[in-house]
């Protein structure tokens, strides 16, 4: 079980190094992002919902990712290591 919450922190990680990046909508990136967006959004999205990105202007950042690995990493240490 701590492997798949490892797993999963890779595949937060994954998606936001991919965000900061183009992606064609007809490329193999493209279907790698959907895919970790699919098993991402669950645990993201009513935590970005609670938590509104901070900043203003033109940057934005949204804390939602952060938030979620540290629920995975204060939930997975205690009850798998």
């Amino acid at each position: 079980m701590g492997l798949l919450c490892l797993l999963y922190v890779m595949a937060l990680l994954a998606r936001i190094i991919l965000s900061w990046f183009p992606i064609s909508p007809d490329s193999a990136m493209a279907s790698v992002f959907s895919f970790l967006y699919t098993i991402t959004e669950p645990l993201l999205g009513p935590v970005r919902r609670a938590l509104p990105p901070v900043g203003g202007g033109g940057m934005r950042l949204d804390l939602s990712p952060i938030i979620v690995i540290l629920g995975v990493q204060l939930v997975a240490v205690p009850l798998f290591c």
